[in-house]
């Protein structure tokens, strides 16, 4: 029966839309953290009778006969919906307001990109990542250093001890895809650039199409507890609704099995 396979591939599209809502709701409190959504397709038609096929003379089929074999996976998308920005009073902490990526280098050499901004110094004084990893450009603070201001525009002041004005120590600059649901998820709030994505654009934030920055912040999740919640209870629901067609079949089969 086509009923049986048709079944099997909506219990396991919801097996995989549960997974990605199971992941969504395991980074609730993740920084920086863009929720993903399960897109799924319908599968190859049978066509038993083609819509538009000739019946005699100019008759037409109306509509055909065309009988589906189930669902697939289509893909699974970022959603890069800004996160509500939470106030930490650390100077180091820096949240995008708007669009654009950090840049980090990596061990390899490749780089990096990331939303989280909750920036550390390292023993030379360098900004890095929570995981070390150096920020682009690099950036120093001097040791005897009293104060560090980062402008919304990404500029890099420090104040030191006997100086009464402010020195700059760099400049934060942030970068821009053409579509970022294509990058290429390392973990760790990091992502790759791919040929889905398309080259990096980097620039000062602030200007046209990017963001600001606001230090003594980080962008929280964009994950909403409740529309999580009611999206595994529908991923439910139809999983069970598959489940009760593969029953269904079954008992048809054993029925037909029985025939005498």
């Amino acid at each position: 029966m086509r009923s049986l396979s048709t079944a099997g591939t909506g219990m396991l599209a919801q097996q995989t839309n549960v997974d990605v809502i199971s992941h969504n709701i395991a980074n609730m409190n993740t920084t920086a953290y863009k929720r993903q959504r399960a897109e799924f397709q319908d599968l190859l038609y049978q066509n038993v009778s083609r819509p538009g096929a000739a019946t005699g003379g100019e008759t037409k089929v109306p509509t055909g006969i065309q009988i589906g074999a189930g669902v697939k996976t289509g893909g699974i998308y970022r959603i890069s919906e800004q996160g509500a920005l939470q106030q930490t009073d650390n100077r180091y902490d820096v949240a995008v307001q708007g669009r654009g990526y950090f840049q980090v280098t990596m061990p390899s050499g490749e780089t990096a990109y990331t939303r989280d901004g909750s920036f550390q110094l390292s023993d030379q004084g360098e900004l890095v990542t929570a995981d070390g990893y150096p920020v682009q450009p690099g950036i120093t603070v001097p040791q005897e250093a009293v104060d560090v201001v980062i402008s919304k525009t990404g500029e890099v002041q420090v104040k030191v001890a006997g100086s009464p004005e402010m020195q700059t120590v760099g400049q934060l600059q942030l970068a821009t895809f053409v579509n970022e649901a294509g990058l290429e998820a390392q973990g760790g709030n990091l992502f790759l650039e791919t040929a889905a994505s398309g080259q990096a654009t980097i620039a000062n934030p602030g200007e046209p199409g990017l963001g600001m920055l606001t230090q003594g912040f980080i962008e929280a999740s964009n994950v909403n507890p409740v529309s999580e919640i009611t999206a595994l209870i529908t991923a439910q629901r139809a999983y069970e609704m598959n489940s009760r067609v593969v029953k269904t079949a079954d008992e048809m089969l054993a029925t037909t099995s029985q025939l005498r």
